[in-house]
């Protein structure tokens, strides 16, 4: 491969390499699904084709542009980062960040990557004047970032976001799912996710943010 892509450069060509990997349970359930045989080694099983298949490709994943993790995308999600790549310029995949906001009364968020416990913060459920509100509205954001502790964690959990966010670009990671929990997913937790979005969105993070349980627990 190194040959192939050194002549292509020296004659003045522009060569970008996408390398599209996934894990080899991934891999392995996707050669299930399908009822097919890993077509790298005839009567070979499909972890030893896959393990051969890595060996062979070892020097191509070296010299890759970028290298896209499949894992987690449909098909939906992986046409977007194809069509991400290709407009890149440089070849560097723009990186999204989805925060979210939840309540571990319903449940932890299953497609996420990091989870932040919040419950450890003062909640404002206990102020009869802001239970009725959420942490979009200026009132709850008030009280819980004004305490102390809620200053201290925003500056220590922004700086390892901060330190995270690079290295899981370097290592081709097209989409990273962040939570942020409390009991109930209305107050605390929405007051975070609200000033780490608008925190990380004025540093131009390509960052995205839902409520997934604001609304629940009202009737």
């Amino acid at each position: 491969y190194d040959q192939v892509f050194r002549s292509i450069s020296s004659a003045g060509h522009s060569v970008k390499i996408f390398f599209f990997d996934a894990t080899d349970e991934v891999l392995i359930r996707r050669f299930s699904e399908t009822r097919r045989r890993h077509p790298a080694l005839e009567g070979a099983s499909v972890p030893e084709g896959i393990r051969f298949e890595r060996d062979q490709l070892a020097g191509l994943r070296r010299i890759a542009t970028a290298i896209i993790d499949t894992s987690e995308m449909n098909v939906h999600r992986l046409k977007e980062v194809v069509i991400s790549s290709v407009k890149g310029g440089e070849g560097v995949l723009e990186m999204q960040v989805n925060l979210q906001s939840f309540g571990f009364r319903y449940g932890l968020p299953l497609e996420s990557d990091l989870v932040m416990d919040v419950r450890f913060l003062p909640n404002p459920y206990f102020v009869a004047s802001l239970r009725p509100f959420s942490g979009v509205d200026q009132g709850v954001r008030d009280y819980v970032l004004g305490q102390k502790e809620t200053m201290e964690f925003l500056e220590r959990f922004r700086g390892m976001l901060e330190f995270l966010l690079p290295g899981y670009r370097r290592e081709g990671k097209s989409y990273l799912s962040v939570s942020i929990g409390c009991t109930g997913g209305r107050h605390r937790s929405v007051a975070i996710a609200e000033e780490l979005y608008h925190y990380f969105r004025q540093r131009n993070v390509n960052i995205k943010i839902t409520h997934r349980d604001i609304d629940k627990g009202l009737g």
